[in-house]
């Protein structure tokens, strides 16, 4: 089992799930977002300050890689601010009728060349996320506002409750330079304090539309 990520511009997010629902998928989960990246580091991931969707969905590791290689092609995530899409290996599924509740065996050994570094802050501190994240070797990300941004189906993928005044930063980084990324992130928000925030990280299993 996977879970795959797309990340588009605004309007594209249900156009993209209803394609996908037609290869195969049972659904997804849209968010909005806006990316966050410097001028000048705008071949990496094609985000620049404009409002952006997050597609989410979960499913069998061979239809998820199937409907990734499509709609990436559908999509044309070979052209830079296109989106970009990657997916995330997944161990466990509660409370989703069409999959049985248990756990999946890892996929393989081999080590990822990047890493999803997700970051769950209070409001207004996602962009200090970002500033820690790109002085460490960041190419910037994507912040999801808690709310009017898709709250509900957010606690229910991520088997936690996000409240209203949270903010999520998603963030790609290099395997090699996560490591910084994450203690940089860490230091400058204290995360370590209680109530300051969250830090999730994954191992990345394939990606489209990254640019370097």
């Amino acid at each position: 089992m996977q879970e795959i990520y797309f990340i588009v511009n605004y309007g594209l997010g249900s156009k993209l799930l209803k394609k996908a629902k037609k290869l195969g998928m049972r659904g997804g989960t849209i968010l909005r977002a806006h990316g966050t990246i410097e001028n000048s580091l705008l071949h990496l991931f094609a985000l620049d300050d404009q409002r952006k969707e997050i597609v989410m969905m979960a499913g069998p590791s061979t239809l998820c890689r199937e409907v990734m290689q499509k709609l990436a092609q559908v999509f044309h995530f070979e052209k830079p601010n296109h989106g970009i899409a990657f997916s995330l290996p997944l161990f466990k599924v509660c409370g989703v009728s069409c999959y049985p509740d248990q756990e999946y065996p890892k996929e393989s050994e081999q080590s990822a060349m990047y890493q999803s570094i997700l970051t769950i802050v209070n409001r207004g501190k996602a962009e200090d996320v970002i500033t820690a994240a790109n002085h460490a070797g960041a190419k910037g990300g994507t912040i999801v506002h808690g709310r009017g941004a898709g709250i509900h189906e957010t606690s229910k993928l991520f088997a936690m409750d996000i409240e209203p005044e949270k903010e999520v930063v998603l963030i790609l980084a290099k395997a090699d330079q996560a490591k910084d990324i994450i203690q940089a992130i860490r230091t400058e928000l204290e995360i370590d304090k209680p109530g300051n925030g969250i830090i999730l990280v994954q191992e990345v299993l394939e990606t489209y539309g990254i640019y370097e």
